[in-house]
């Protein structure tokens, strides 16, 4: 089995530890490097898996080396690795889900050579929903992305992309759950306008959301023909679409992930 250290655990760290230990993983295969004493106890004690706060002994004997920290803290992270005797006797790869770091700046911390693959995940992963995208650096090879997929396939979904498309996929997904929140948060506040109660405003919200998102997941038609099956002529939908149109809503969305796209690319020149 493909041994994995997770290295931060904080909450996309452990839902990736669930996740892995829910598809069959076992907790001898995982260690998870955290520092917050604390913290390291209650991961120890909900999954049963070795925590420690020694990142070079974890990273010795792991395959797969997780970076799931903030990107402030990456340097602190790859310091020691880049000091660690990894690399040498296995086959490793360095994963970051840190936004924003260019795999260039994170090959140039590690020994000569060493592959590294780039995510952008999203928050649902944590309940095993996520959008996993991913990016090669330089040296990784078609086996190295295999598996990683392979590993973020127990949270969610996969897909590989060219590092130039990340900072789109940040906007896209990466970001995404904020504006379905938004969304969410605003049609509620209509609803209570309209006389519903808060509770019921957000259950009749929150399920038609869950609902047509599974239902666009699981059909093949598209999203715009979906829509038009709602959309009665001169109907109710048809009155709602007609000023949601009018209030600029798909030309807000543009604009809304051009500038999530702008501010991402700015990050990321600042991280390198």
């Amino acid at each position: 089995m493909t041994r994995i250290a997770v290295i931060g655990g904080g909450r996309i760290g452990e839902a990736l530890v669930a996740g892995l230990l829910e598809s069959g993983r076992l907790t001898k295969d995982l260690v998870v490097v955290e520092t917050h004493r604390e913290r390291a106890h209650q991961l120890a004690d909900r999954f049963g898996v070795r925590v420690t706060d020694d990142l070079a002994d974890a990273a010795v004997g792991a395959d797969l080396l997780v970076i799931a920290v903030k990107p402030g803290d990456v340097d602190a992270v790859l310091a020691p690795l880049g000091k660690a005797e990894i690399g040498s006797d296995r086959d490793q790869v360095l994963v970051s889900l840190a936004a924003g770091v260019p795999t260039a700046r994170l090959e140039g911390k590690m020994p000569a050579g060493f592959p590294v693959v780039r995510v952008m995940a999203n928050t649902p992963m944590l309940v095993g929903q996520g959008m996993s995208v991913i990016a090669p650096g330089r040296y990784a090879r078609e086996r190295h992305l295999e598996l990683v997929t392979e590993v973020l396939g127990a949270v969610g979904k996969v897909v590989t992309v060219a590092e130039s498309q990340m900072d789109a996929v940040t906007a896209v997904s990466g970001s995404g759950p904020a504006y379905f929140f938004l969304v969410v948060e605003a049609l509620v506040d209509a609803g209570v306008g309209l006389g519903l109660t808060r509770d019921v405003a957000t259950q009749l919200v929150v399920q038609t959301m869950v609902g047509s998102a599974a239902l666009l997941d699981s059909s093949t038609q598209t999203a715009a023909e979906l829509r038009a099956a709602v959309t009665s002529p001169a109907g109710t939908t048809a009155a709602a679409i007609r000023e949601l149109e009018r209030g600029g809503l798909r030309s807000a969305f543009w604009e809304a992930l051009f500038a999530s796209k702008e501010r991402s690319v700015e990050q990321g020149a600042s991280a390198e």
